[in-house]
């Protein structure tokens, strides 16, 4: 098996666990604690799922990405969303009621990044300039 496919069958298996645990800590989060021996503390398993659901699809868009920049603002954007609407749902177990929006104005910036970013390396590539470090294709 070349060092390639070994390389991308990791990145998709640790991607796939890290949604599925994360996905699981925010769907199910009592269930989540009581399999993995954690206090059951709604807010932070909500949390600590939606930080993994970034993780595995920071892994999943760093096959697609080769700019190392333009993955990790989509990772930032849709943890920092994500971890918005824990804050907004959760404002009865504590927290701030500006959280949510704080949160949300991170998101925002992370995604009109994103967005610059990625247009950037569109015209580049266009343009002929963009190198390895410019693409922004599929793998």
């Amino acid at each position: 098996m070349p060092n390639g496919v070994i390389v991308k069958s990791v990145v998709v298996l640790g991607a796939v666990t890290m949604l599925a645990a994360g996905v699981w800590g925010r769907v199910d989060p009592a269930g989540f604690a009581r399999f993995t021996g954690w206090p059951n503390h709604e807010h932070f398993l909500h949390d600590a799922g939606v930080f993994q659901i970034g993780i595995g699809l920071m892994m999943l868009s760093a096959l697609w990405w080769r700019d190392v920049i333009a993955v990790v603002l989509a990772g930032f954007w849709v943890t920092s969303a994500l971890h918005a609407h824990n804050h907004a749902v959760d404002l009865d177990l504590g927290g701030k009621p500006t959280d949510p929006w704080l949160l949300a104005g991170l998101a925002v910036l992370g995604l009109a990044a994103w967005v610059a970013r990625v247009r950037r390396l569109r015209r580049e590539r266009a343009a002929g300039e963009g190198g390895v470090s410019g693409h922004v294709t599929a793998r």
